[in-house]
């Protein structure tokens, strides 16, 4: 028998109701699933040993961010190819924020110009996320090399093209470009000696093997104040608060020169927006803290207010794709 047509009504009205409730406890819960970012440890992937500038931002903010997040924040160090082996393992993983790339300029900017055959397109897999820190490189020599400025160590240079020996973090890496940007600047010729991180070449500028190196200022200034170098100057236009007795590259009489490196975060092209979000609230909680913005500020390594954004970033990166592009053409530079 055919039910009862006011029967039937409520039947589909209560039928309506429950898709309806049942719709609507649907739409509630993926906004939550999308929010709920960390669900597992973070990984910062470094593309450098221990002991280098990348590695150092890269531990501070883990420890600095992790009240932040909920989830532990874990540094992992894969040297090597002047940061292009963690930078290719990364644009290959998830695309969930829960694996971070901290990037330098040496396999985010300078590889394609260098490498011929590259795993990744940083411009394609990549989305810029914050920037863990900029500024100055400080020339240092050993305590045992005859120069004690700039101009003796130019002398040095000239006296005896390419005998002069400096050390990198690697072939492609900041510390590599911005000695060459200085080569082009005085007409000097010198011999480059890569290491995969600034902690190697320092130990083996401390031991003799090599005459200099541009650095980031934690790399070389424990040893200055130990006595086993001299930092000649800065490659900023200002000079550090750090260091307010170490004239500028400029005022050292190479006119207007200026180099600054740069450590970002960056994870795979894709990644959800409110992972991305949640990383940079992070960060920017974690730097304002007075005792990570001292260790940023005695360093030199403080990031510039201009680029908190990713918007901001993105130009950044165009203008230094432009400038890398000059220095490696002018200096032939290639892979060794």
């Amino acid at each position: 028998m055919a039910p009862h047509p006011v029967t039937r009504r409520l039947a589909l009205k209560a039928s309506s109701l429950w898709a309806t409730s049942a719709l609507a406890g649907l739409s509630c819960l993926a906004p939550a699933r999308a929010q709920a970012f960390p669900s597992k440890p973070v990984r910062l992937v470094v593309g450098a040993p221990p002991g280098g500038p990348s590695d150092f931002l890269a531990r501070l903010m883990a420890e600095a961010s992790t009240p932040h997040f909920g989830q532990s924040i874990v540094v992992e160090n894969r040297a090597g190819a002047s940061g292009t082996l963690a930078t290719e393992a990364v644009a290959r993983g998830a695309a969930d924020g829960h694996t971070v790339l901290v990037g330098g300029p040496g396999s985010m900017v300078v590889a394609p110009y260098i490498f011929p055959k590259l795993g990744y397109d940083p411009v394609k897999d990549f989305a810029p996320v914050s920037v863990l820190g900029a500024g100055a490189f400080v020339l240092a020599v050993p305590a045992s090399l005859p120069a004690r400025n700039v101009q003796e160590l130019i002398a040095l240079a000239k006296a005896k093209p390419r005998t002069l020996m400096y050390g990198s973090g690697g072939n492609g890496s900041s510390g590599h470009l911005c000695t060459e940007s200085l080569a082009l600047a005085t007409g000097t010729r010198m011999v480059h000696v890569p290491y995969k991180g600034d902690g190697q070449a320092m130990n083996d500028m401390l031991g003799g093997q090599i005459h200099f190196m541009l650095t980031a200022p934690n790399v070389a200034i424990p040893h200055a104040k130990a006595g086993r170098l001299r930092i000649l100057a800065v490659s900023s236009k200002d000079r550090l608060a750090a260091l307010p007795d170490v004239p500028t590259l400029h005022e050292s009489g190479v006119p207007d020169f200026e180099y600054l490196g740069w450590i970002i975060t960056f994870v795979p092209a894709g990644t959800p927006k409110p992972a991305i979000e949640a990383l940079q609230a992070a960060w920017n909680k974690a730097r304002v803290q007075p005792n990570v913005r001292g260790k940023l500020d005695d360093l030199g390594m403080s990031a510039p207010e201009r680029l908190a954004n990713p918007a901001a970033l993105e130009g950044f990166m165009a203008s230094e794709r432009a400038r890398v592009a000059r220095v490696v053409k002018e200096a032939g530079i290639k892979v060794e």
